[in-house]
């Protein structure tokens, strides 16, 4: 089963960047505060963002260099259109 990195954008317009093989369910733990400690209190959130990746080492370092990004350089990436990144 794949790995998912997403996007949220908290309803404070802050990002979060996770990783997941199952997107619906993680936001919907965000959502109920049982997600990342950071998200706690941040909801309602928007999914802006998502990347597969074949490993969790892969989203892993995916991961990574999106949280090593300028929020302005992750903008850009969300805005970009969505296409399919392996």
């Amino acid at each position: 089963m794949p790995w998912t990195v997403y996007i949220l954008e908290c309803a404070d317009h802050t990002l979060y960047t996770g990783i997941s093989q199952n997107v619906e369910q993680r936001i919907a733990n965000h959502e109920k505060g049982k997600g990342a400690r950071y998200t706690k209190g941040r909801g309602p959130f928007t999914l802006v963002y998502t990347e597969q990746k074949e490993t969790k080492g892969a989203a892993l370092k995916r991961e990574c260099e999106i949280k090593s990004l300028r929020r302005k350089e992750k903008l850009e990436l969300v805005s970009e259109p969505q296409k399919s990144k392996a």
